[in-house]
């Protein structure tokens, strides 16, 4: 039991990285989570872990044997919750992050009713935009937006979701419609600032069968997608939001979609968590807690029709 408790801190510290975080996370001292580590690296006779006054990383003996800890201890919490908990719904901590505008919107109000229902759950969610993790970090899940690259981790895709240039009308009577994204250059833009990678987040758009991007900024760059819809609202000028940020604005008057013959292809959003984390009876209950928040139609995406009711085409190689 002192080696399985001893994997348990280690697991802990290799996901973050840190003694200090590992102990706050167990409820320890960081000076009992260091002990338990060298124990653990005496007993097996190899160092684990590369200490420095700055960092803590794996070793090459380290990073195969958390590889081994993690599934090991993924099964024993299985067993303990069949044994224990087979008659009760998922208990323990889940951590997660998800785009801001995506867990405010969709998510939270539907997540935090089903969670009444599950007195023994607590889930930590992370809002942000930032590239995660989620072995290194301690996420049990984490939702994302586009094409996954292959990472070796397993994906379920939610839905798709459509990002649309809009702006105010009175910013349109009084500064005119653009024609083409070219024509963005004569317009103030409200860009999505992304600080953590110094840029400014690209618009997507299609013509004639072929995708591309421009890099839009203008005085005014935020990096929320509510507040920009906010600045927009108010004719500051054109921004570009996901459809469900911009959906009852759009529906109400308050916005207007532009630029509707060069809307690109929907962006997939899937739910992405560990190999090992499938086998989790809190991770298996919280894909199907987030996949019941979406509606049923998208409704969202019904302010893609024009004003005759028709439905614009959009190319999308994901329908």
């Amino acid at each position: 039991m002192d080696d399985l408790n001893g994997m348990r801190v280690f697991a802990q510290v290799a996901e973050l990285r840190s003694f200090t975080a590992a102990a706050h996370r167990l409820g320890l001292t960081a000076s009992a989570v260091s002990k338990a580590v060298a124990r653990l690296e005496q007993e097996y006779g190899v160092r684990l872990l590369n200490r420095t006054t700055r960092s803590v990383g794996l070793t090459n003996d380290g990073r195969d044997f958390y590889e081994r800890c993690r599934h090991l201890l993924i099964d024993l919490e299985e067993a303990e919750h069949q044994l224990t908990q087979a008659t009760q719904g998922p208990r323990g901590r889940l951590r997660v992050q998800m785009p801001t505008a995506f867990g405010k919107n969709v998510v939270l109000p539907v997540l935090a009713r089903l969670l009444k229902e599950m007195p023994d759950l607590t889930i930590d969610v992370e809002l942000g935009g930032r590239a995660v993790d989620p072995a290194e970090e301690g996420l049990d899940a984490v939702v994302r937006f586009g094409e996954l690259p292959g990472s070796g981790l397993v994906a379920s895709r939610l839905c798709e979701v459509s990002f649309v240039a809009c702006a105010s009308p009175q910013y349109l009577a009084l500064h005119g419609e653009p024609a083409t994204p070219e024509d963005l250059g004569k317009h103030q833009c409200l860009g999505y600032a992304t600080p953590w990678r110094d840029h400014y987040r690209e618009w997507p758009f299609a013509f004639g069968g072929k995708q591309f991007t421009r890099t839009i900024s203008g005085q005014l760059n935020v990096n929320h997608a509510e507040a920009l819809l906010a600045a927009a609202i108010a004719g500051s000028g054109i921004t570009m939001l996901a459809s469900f940020v911009v959906h009852d604005a759009v529906r109400s008057g308050q916005l207007q979609i532009i630029l509707r013959d060069y809307l690109a292809p929907r962006v997939p959003v899937s739910i992405v968590y560990l190999p090992g984390k499938q086998r989790s009876p809190r991770v298996r209950w919280f894909v199907d807690a987030i996949k019941s928040c979406l509606p049923s139609p998208i409704v969202w995406e019904s302010i893609l029709h024009d004003d005759s009711g028709q439905a614009m085409t959009i190319t999308d190689s994901n329908s």
